[in-house]
């Protein structure tokens, strides 16, 4: 064989490899989605209603409602830079009962890796008092917000609890003994209320969430604890609070459920 071809092989591999190399190059660029999927637990087991649980006051619980509002999500880069959703993508109803509601899609997300997810428990001041026209879907209070919204407050109840318990009083109106949790306010349209909206940060602790345009949606798996809604910073005690809605105490419950949000996992596509 030609002495020169064997002189020339190793640049020729060296070309070779180093084509190879560009075309792992990935450009990072265009649009993609993020899922957003809502895990609903009951301290370190799934809940499931009917089921009973056990508050840190000791108080037992069988659930029978869990819903949710969670509103106005910005995406953090690695690079610090944020992605705002725009507002009228960003209202979402979660219901325990509708797997479906609990799994949220924000589309149309520049690509990048992002870190962290940020968002809102409940439905913000400037969309709670727009005009009817303006609140559609879930934020309709006569279809996709029905059950969510007092009418007689003009405000939508952000997160939304029931159930029995043994140590609840008996209700004159069922004769069982039902604990019942509405808690809204977003700090008053004509006269102050409390503000009850409550801010959460979700952190990435080692893979970031990859959005590529070619790539299907990375996940967010966010567990969600309703047991937390009874404790830290304050120990609910069911007999002497069963029920809560826009009174002072709805401070309390909002205080507590702040932190029912935590991250399981990211799960990547790539």
């Amino acid at each position: 064989m030609n002495k020169t071809f064997f002189q020339w092989l190793p640049l020729f591999a060296f070309v070779v490899l180093g084509m190879s190399a560009c075309d792992k190059t990935e450009t990072i660029d265009g649009l993609g989605d993020v899922v957003i999927e809502m895990d609903n637990r009951a301290g370190d087991d799934e809940l499931v209603f009917g089921t009973k649980y056990v508050t840190a006051n000791g108080d037992t619980i069988q659930f029978s409602t869990f819903n949710y509002f969670v509103s106005n999500f910005v995406l953090v880069n690695e690079d610090g830079s944020e992605y705002t959703v725009p507002k009228e993508d960003c209202y979402f109803l979660c219901k325990h009962e509708d797997a479906d509601s609990r799994e949220l899609t924000l589309r149309n997300v520049p690509a990048g890796n992002y870190k962290s997810v940020k968002f809102t428990i409940g439905v913000d001041s400037l969309k709670s008092v727009s005009p009817a026209a303006e609140r559609t879907g879930v934020l309709d209070p006569t279809g996709g917000a029905a059950g969510m919204y007092w009418s007689w407050n003009a405000g939508y109840i952000f997160v939304k609890v029931e159930g029995t318990s043994p140590q609840a009083p008996i209700d004159v109106n069922t004769n069982e003994r039902t604990l019942q949790y509405h808690t809204g306010l977003f700090g008053g349209k004509d006269s102050p209320t409390l503000n009850n909206l409550k801010k959460v940060t979700i952190n990435t602790t080692s893979e970031t969430a990859h959005v590529r345009k070619s790539h299907e949606a990375p996940v967010f798996h966010l567990y969600v604890d309703v047991l937390e809604m009874f404790t830290s910073p304050t120990n609910i005690n069911v007999a002497l609070n069963p029920t809560s809605h826009a009174g002072p105490y709805s401070a309390t419950v909002a205080n507590n459920y702040a932190d029912m949000f935590t991250l399981d996992h990211v799960h990547n596509h790539d």
